[in-house]
């Protein structure tokens, strides 16, 4: 079974960084694509950041230029660094894992989430 394991979350204060990071562990032989999301309360789920198993990126505008998303494949682990934190960054960030599979003949992906790790913003 497969488990994505987030850490680094926690308080900051405006203008400060932190780094999450989230380990896909059990029977995982390869990744596809891998992201970041997050949450505040009474809103949807967004987009923060994704990154191929290539390294191509994308991000949401908001925090283009302040948060950089990286992977280490040989350790099924993405990164997300986040400066210049503001208060409106405060959320439950989740990270998401694509993880392919074949059943007989077909090739298929299932999407894995993390349980989601707390970051506050806030002087």
């Amino acid at each position: 079974q497969v488990q994505l394991v987030e850490s680094g979350g926690g308080l900051v204060q405006p203008e400060g960084s932190l780094r999450l990071s989230c380990a896909a562990t059990g029977s995982v032989f390869s990744i596809n694509t891998m992201g970041w999301y997050r949450q505040v309360p009474e809103k949807q789920r967004e987009l923060v950041a994704t990154i191929t198993t290539g390294g191509s990126t994308n991000y949401a505008d908001s925090v283009k230029g302040r948060f950089t998303i990286s992977r280490d494949n040989a350790k099924n682990t993405v990164y997300l660094q986040m400066n210049s934190l503001k208060p409106e960054d405060t959320a439950v960030y989740y990270c998401k894992a694509r993880i392919p599979y074949w059943s007989g003949s077909y090739y298929r992906q299932n999407d894995y989430w993390g349980q989601g790790t707390q970051v506050t913003v806030s002087s």
